[in-house]
C-alpha cells in the first residue's frame, strides 16, 4: 500500500523518524520558550546595572544590544543541536557563512571595530569639539559605525568610525582651557618695546584670559618685511573665540593709534640708468 507516494516501508520508516523527532521538537520548543524568558529577565537586570553605573549612554546601549544579540544567536543554537543538528556541522555552516559575510562587509566591520573602540577608549564624547579627517566641530551622535559632527557652519558630517579610529584626533574640549597664540607683525622702524607694553595691556585687561601661567609676548620671529610679535594666554573653551577675535581687532587699532606700523609684503624696486 502507497500513501502519498510513499511504500509501505517508506511510510513505516518516516513514522520511526517522526517518533523519534517529536521528543527533540518537544524539547526544543520548551528551551526556546524558557531561553526567551531567561533573556528578558537579564535583559531587564542588565538595564538596571546600567541605570546605577554612570556610564556613557552610546556605551550603555551598545553593550545592551550586543549582549542581547548574543544571548538570542546562543539560544537558536542551543535548540536547534536539540533538533539533532551535529554540533559540528552548525559549527561549519556559521563558519563558512561567516566567511562570506565578513568578505563582502570588509568595509562595515571595520567601522564596526572602530565604533567599538571608540566606545570604549573614548578619545572623546557627545558634546565634545574635535578634529579629525579635515573636519572639525562638535561631536553630535556616536553610533556603531559612523559619527555625527556639527561642524561650525552647522552642516552635519558623518565620519566612518574605521577611518576616525586610525587616524589622528584632536580633541579641544577634553582639557578645559586651551592655549591661544597670535602673531601680529610690525615693521622694522617701530619701537619693539613699545608695542609690546600696549599688546600685554590688551591682553592682560581682559578678565576672561587665565592668570596661570600669566599671558606672553614675545619676539616670535625677524621676518622679510615684518617684526613678528607673538601673543599667548590661556583661556577657558567657552571664553577662547571671543578672546581671539576680540584681541586681534583691538590689537591692530591700538597699534596703529600709536603710530605703530603693521606692515604688509612689499619690494623695493631700484631703476639705474647709464649717462
Amino acid at each position: 500500500m502507497e500513501n502519498f507516494g510513499l511504500t509501505k516501508e517508506n511510510w513505516e520508516l518516516f513514522l520511526k523518524w517522526l517518533w523519534d523527532f517529536i521528543p527533540g521538537l518537544i524539547s526544543a520548543i520548551i528551551i526556546f520558550i524558557i531561553g526567551i524568558w531567561v533573556i528578558k529577565i537579564i535583559s531587564r537586570l542588565l538595564r538596571k546595572f546600567f541605570q546605577k553605573k554612570d556610564y556613557d549612554e552610546t556605551l550603555e546601549q551598545f553593550l545592551y544590544d550586543l549582549i542581547n544579540i548574543g544571548l538570542k544567536v546562543l539560544l537558536i543554537i542551543l535548540v536547534i543541536t536539540q533538533l539533532g543538528v551535529q554540533t559540528s556541522s552548525l559549527v561549519a555552516i556559521l563558519g563558512a557563512a561567516g566567511l562570506a559575510v565578513g568578505l563582502a562587509l570588509q568595509g562595515s566591520l571595520a567601522n564596526f571595530a572602530g565604533g567599538v573602540l571608540i566606545l570604549f577608549f573614548k578619545p572623546f564624547k557627545i558634546g565634545d569639539f574635535i578634529e579629525a579627517q579635515g573636519i572639525s566641530g562638535t561631536v553630535k551622535e556616536i553610533s556603531i559605525f559612523t559619527t555625527k559632527v556639527t561642524t561650525f557652519g552647522n552642516q552635519l558630517a558623518i565620519i566612518p568610525n574605521g577611518k576616525l579610529s586610525n587616524d589622528n584626533i584632536i580633541n579641544y574640549s577634553v582639557e578645559g582651557k586651551r592655549r591661544d597664540k597670535i602673531d601680529i607683525g610690525i615693521s622694522y622702524s617701530s619701537d619693539i618695546y613699545k608695542a609690546k607694553k600696549i599688546l600685554s595691556d590688551l591682553i592682560n585687561n581682559q578678565e576672561s584670559v587665565l592668570n596661570d601661567p600669566p599671558p606672553e609676548i614675545l619676539v616670535a620671529e625677524l621676518g622679510e618685511s615684518a617684526v613678528t610679535l607673538s601673543i599667548r594666554y590661556w583661556a577657558n573653551n567657552e571664553d577662547f573665540w571671543s578672546i581671539h577675535f576680540y584681541t586681534i581687532e583691538e590689537a591692530k587699532k591700538r597699534l596703529e593709534s600709536n603710530d605703530i606700523s603693521i606692515p604688509f609684503p612689499q619690494r623695493e624696486v631700484h631703476i639705474y640708468t647709464k649717462s
